[in-house]
């Protein structure tokens, strides 16, 4: 092809347009980085979503305990213990509770008779186990299709819905009980609690059905609610 001349005599050279292979190659490109994108911003999404749920139950949790240690009224008691309840059975789930069954000075109370008796302003209802609809305060649906899957507590050892590792099973409920005046909680499984040997430990384990890590709220003797643990247990 012959250069063309503009009136002034310079010459004006033609730009050639993409050829298809460029095109494909362009578009092989952007495919590959609109891939890389789309699936970080997935695994961002369900890190996400799991970060805030682990942090709602650790919230809850905290809500349980300022009612227990505030002697928020129930319609039985001003100094009721509050808790969480969790079951096997429903992991999409749990409730919040008021713990104020039996009345104080029950043979199956957790709580030790004040010197005034059990008919003192400090004397607790209670056993430190949730008795069921007539103690429920509200549940709290998970949402996102995320469930607890496992839980654990620890009184001499270890133990967890699934036995895993040196782990054994056969967990189906824990509750976690907060009362006045101590932070530390009382914690109970299977709708059983034992002062001989008390639960001193326990973890939760959310997980997403869009994959991903699970994540873990561990609850220590002393209060300590950690939204970031390892692992569970």
């Amino acid at each position: 092809m012959e250069p063309l001349y503009s009136r002034r005599g310079f010459v004006l050279s033609l730009s050639k347009g993409f050829s298809l292979i460029e095109l494909l190659v362009a578009f092989g490109i952007i495919t590959v980085l609109m891939s890389v994108v789309l699936s970080s911003q997935s695994t961002f999404n369900k890190s996400l979503v799991l970060s805030n749920t682990a942090y709602d139950i650790a919230l809850t949790l905290r809500s349980a305990e300022t009612f227990g240690l505030s002697a928020r009224g129930s319609s039985v008691s001003t100094s009721a213990g509050y808790g969480l309840h969790f079951s096997s059975g429903s992991p999409g789930s749990f409730t919040l509770f008021s713990d104020t069954l039996p009345l104080p000075g029950s043979s199956s109370s957790c709580h030790e008779v004040p010197i005034g008796g059990a008919d003192a302003p400090d004397a607790k209802p209670g056993n430190c186990v949730y008795d069921g609809q007539s103690e429920k305060v509200t549940d709290y649906a998970l949402g996102n299709g995320i469930i607890i899957n496992d839980f654990c507590a620890k009184s001499i050892s270890w133990s967890c819905v699934q036995a895993h590792g040196s782990y054994s099973g056969g967990l189906s409920s824990l509750d976690i009980i907060f009362a006045r005046p101590n932070p530390s909680p009382f914690m109970s499984t299977n709708g059983s609690y034992s002062a001989v040997s008390p639960v001193t430990e326990a973890c939760i384990s959310v997980v997403s059905p869009q994959g991903g890590s699970p994540r873990y709220i561990s609850i220590e003797a002393s209060g300590q609610i950690i939204t970031t643990a390892a692992s569970c247990p």
